[in-house]
């Protein structure tokens, strides 16, 4: 919950964010110089500079959270400069990633249980890709569901945690 003051400091007003802190799609984004994602020995997606997203989604995500993602992710500004892709015209490889809600608090093996089943998660997924796509973004992308190799090299590192 946030307290909200007003002005004239007269009185407050309480404001309730739609669900809590920590419960809404992820997103860490990797500023690269290149990155690449391979199955079974082939290459599927490749940028050269840009953005590399690992992108989770939790169980709870509203169909609106894609687009919100999206422009985060196309306007985020960590690129050189302090520039974003919609700026420079970079490129990003988005891979989905359900670890990003394993959780361990408890015990030695992660639950996945606030993670999206893949039938949720993979049409907010393509969502967020095809939003971006709208954006006027070039997209690389992983295979949903597929064991993937993922390489990167970052350049900085520079790497940002986002959650809508």
């Amino acid at each position: 919950m946030v307290a909200l003051l007003h002005s004239d400091r007269s009185k407050a007003t309480m404001l309730h964010s739609p669900r809590p802190v920590g419960r809404g799609m992820r997103a860490v984004a990797a500023r690269v110089t290149r990155a690449a994602v391979v199955v079974d020995r082939a290459t599927v997606g490749e940028i050269g500079t840009g953005l590399l997203v690992l992108l989770g989604v939790h169980r709870d995500d509203p169909d609106e959270t894609a687009a919100v993602m999206a422009r985060k992710l196309h306007e985020l500004r960590i690129l050189d400069g302090e520039r974003s892709c919609a700026e420079t015209g970079a490129p990003l490889l988005v891979v989905s990633q359900f670890t990003l809600y394993g959780d361990t608090r408890k015990g030695r093996r992660p639950s996945w249980s606030a993670a999206a089943p893949p039938d949720r998660a993979r049409p907010l997924v393509d969502a967020v890709v095809a939003a971006l796509r709208a954006r006027g973004a070039t997209v690389a992308t992983g295979v949903f569901g597929a064991a993937m190799a993922v390489e990167s090299v970052n350049d900085g590192p520079f790497t940002v945690l986002l959650e809508v």
